[in-house]
């Protein structure tokens, strides 16, 4: 009697295949989180809030930063750092094995 283990198999090597995938989901938003804090830091020199003729007022620099925050998080991701270093670390992790 032969006994058919496919299925089994099959289904034992699912969740290592969904891990993967997960992983790489998990890498990418960690890549672009990344570029989301260079954006930010290079957005902070390029637009200083310091002008003469208005006078800063109470909280003026707790907006500015969220509003950096948000224009860096929605830029992130189309510079092209989170691709390259996704890639990158794609390259290491194969390397590895």
């Amino acid at each position: 009697m032969k006994i058919d283990t496919s299925v089994a198999m099959m289904q034992a090597g699912m969740p290592k295949i969904r891990a993967k995938e997960d992983d790489e989901a998990k890498l990418k938003e960690q890549t672009d989180a990344f570029e989301a804090l260079i954006v930010k830091t290079m957005l902070s020199v390029a637009i200083k809030n310091e002008d003469p003729l208005y006078p800063k007022e109470a909280g003026s620099d707790i907006y500015h930063s969220m509003y950096l925050d948000t224009l860096s998080e929605s830029l992130s991701g189309s510079f092209g750092y989170s691709e390259l270093l996704l890639g990158y670390l794609k390259e290491q992790q194969m390397g590895k094995r």
